[in-house]
């Protein structure tokens, strides 16, 4: 069962996520001060190096995942590389 302060922390988490995706998106940080796991996606999202010209597209995908995750589980949010992998054997999966 879960509790109402597991469903306020999600929900703030989620918050925080979708805040952190649009400041990715816009290509600025209007912010000092990141909870450990807002770190954590910010170096995984550096590391992935996505190709600018799908970045966005790719940057809305992943949220809607995130969003999907957060609904139906506990946080932190997946990163950005685990959902490249799993939306890449989705892909191979179909051919």
């Amino acid at each position: 069962m879960t509790s109402a302060d597991d469903i306020e922390q999600r929900e703030l988490q989620l918050n925080r996520f979708k805040r952190l995706i649009g400041e990715l998106q816009r290509g600025e940080m209007n912010r000092n001060s990141f909870a450990p796991w807002e770190i954590d996606l910010l170096l995984d999202f550096e590391s992935c190096q996505l190709p600018p010209r799908r970045r966005l597209e790719t940057l809305r995908q992943y949220q809607r995942a995130v969003e999907r995750q957060m609904e139906s589980g506990p946080g932190p949010p997946i990163k950005l590389s685990h959902f490249l992998i799993l939306r890449e054997q989705r892909r191979n999966a179909l051919m």
